[in-house]
């Protein structure tokens, strides 16, 4: 998967649990093999959406989207999807990399996942009801099938209380909502990066469930900054077959440009 990194900002939040997409482990001396989803049965999938609004780059790729990605096995081959698999999201088709032997990192023996991704639409998803993710891949034999609960949604990071969120005053604390607010994101990080800046300062963040409360301290310079809200959420897998297991996780971060005012 391709996670969007804008600025140095990015590189603090904890990104691993949407998992890295191509694996440097041994794959047969690089061997690829063309496998059907059957012979994927033993592998496990993992799931990742990434859910980034960006400020400097609100379209970038990979920001708003969903993959879905095979483990690579340790001392096999490297697994390659056969050319009738599809892959589907909720009825919308997926983009399919089918995988195989890769130099990324110089390594002749990594191998690429085989995977599918779908980059959904924000303001879509925004305005419809939240629903289940269910993503299919078929083959001419075999059926993959996984549900997420409630993972299509829009999430974001709702000002509460008096004011705006783009003027923050030295000293004070402000509130920012997690929506949808059924869900419990955790933990909430808060980095604060001044313009023109090179490195961001980490801000202390108190949160009471979907509630997070974000301290600006009394020392932050009075300019303009970028101030970037963000947290994983663990995916609620209902169901999970035609593989040995499914797992995977929520990214949503949210920026705010704003000024600190005394």
């Amino acid at each position: 998967m391709t996670f969007p990194v804008p600025s140095p900002r990015r590189t603090v939040f904890r990104l691993t649990a949407l998992g890295a997409l191509v694996a440097l482990t041994g794959c047969g001396g690089g061997e690829t093999k063309v496998m059907s989803l059957a012979e994927l049965s033993d592998r496990s999938l993992t799931f990742a959406l990434a859910d980034v609004d960006d400020a400097e780059t609100p379209d970038a790729q990979g920001a708003h989207r969903v993959t879905v990605s095979y483990s690579v096995a340790a001392d096999g081959p490297c697994s390659r999807f056969a050319a009738d698999v599809t892959a589907t999201l909720n009825g919308q088709p997926m983009t399919l990399v089918p995988g195989g032997a890769s130099d990324v990192g110089g390594r002749a023996e990594a191998c690429e996942n085989s995977r599918a991704f779908f980059n959904f639409d924000p303001a879509a998803w925004g305005r419809e009801a939240v629903e289940d993710v269910v993503v299919q891949l078929q083959d001419a034999t075999s059926t993959v099938r996984l549900v997420v609960k409630n993972a299509k949604a829009k999430r974001k990071f709702t000002f509460q209380g008096e004011g705006t969120p783009d003027k923050l005053r030295v000293g004070q604390s402000y509130d920012f909502l997690w929506e949808p607010s059924t869900e419990v994101p955790g933990p909430v990080e808060a980095l604060l990066l001044r313009e023109g800046g090179r490195a961001p300062g980490v801000l202390e963040v108190t949160q009471d469930g979907n509630l997070s409360t974000v301290a600006i301290p009394a020392g932050t310079p009075q300019a303009n900054h970028t101030l970037t809200l963000g947290a994983d959420l663990t995916a609620t897998v209902t169901e999970c077959t035609g593989v040995a297991s499914c797992s995977g996780a929520i990214f949503h971060s949210q920026d705010f440009v704003l000024s600190v005012v005394p």
